[in-house]
């Protein structure tokens, strides 16, 4: 009977244990993502003079990209008056859109109506790859609103739904409003290739996480349960 408690003991012992990482795993994955949002209280404040023309949150560009596309925007500044930031940013909070964030963030940066006038912001979430754009009256004839627009939406977005080209896509971005800006012909969007593929099998990394989370969630407690039964019966058979 003593061998027998033990054996029950250790039963109860695993499914605590088991139960407890389960909770912690369960609880990690759900803390990661609202950890990873980016909110506009948390975006540096930009102060008069900041020759800062990249904040790269999301981590996606490399630093000669940043190098290179910083050299354009403030060449164009010194020369136009014109200032152009490229945000990016990580994962947005709950309930807030690209469009929405781009918003609060102009108002933040500049709260007066002068101050906006020469602005142009481009912000893009890196997790849904959505992108939006923000420009103030004194850029609109000849940065108009629809080629702001295309510049988010297409110059942005066809290197990134050909295999996330972050560098790429604001480096062309950078170029196009540069060049329009100093006057010159809209070169237009990218060229769109039609390219058949299958759609992939594979699963992003945070489905893959969140995955494996479950996975190992579920074989605990099986083992939590299995592992004493199996005990039992093998102590059972030499008894």
């Amino acid at each position: 009977m003593t061998r027998l408690k033990q054996l029950f003991n250790w039963r109860n012992y695993l499914q605590q244990a088991a139960a407890a990482i389960a909770i912690v795993l369960i609880a990690s994955q759900m803390a990661v993502l609202p950890a990873l949002a980016t909110g506009v209280y948390e975006m540096p404040v930009l102060s008069a003079g900041d020759r800062t023309w990249v904040f790269d949150k999301g981590d996606v560009l490399s630093r000669s990209s940043e190098s290179n596309i910083s050299s354009v925007l403030d060449t164009l500044e010194q020369k136009t008056g014109k200032q152009v930031r490229f945000v990016t940013i990580r994962r947005l909070d709950y309930g807030e859109t690209t469009a929405t964030f781009t918003d609060q963030l102009f108002e933040q940066w500049f709260p007066e109506k002068e101050d906006q006038t020469n602005q142009i912001l481009l912000v893009l979430d890196t997790v849904t790859n959505s992108a939006a754009i923000r420009t103030g009256e004194g850029v609109k004839s000849l940065l108009t609103d629809e080629i702001a627009q295309s510049v988010a939406g297409e110059t942005v977005q066809v290197p990134l739904r050909e295999g996330n080209k972050y560098n790429e896509a604001f480096t062309a971005a950078g170029s196009r409003i540069a060049t329009v800006m100093s006057g010159e012909p809209d070169p237009g969007a990218p060229e769109v290739v039609d390219n058949i593929q299958v759609e992939g099998t594979f699963k992003k990394a945070e489905e893959t996480d969140q995955g494996n989370a479950t996975v190992i969630v579920v074989v605990l407690l099986v083992l939590a349960t299995v592992i004493p039964m199996v005990t039992y019966f093998w102590y059972q058979g030499f008894s």
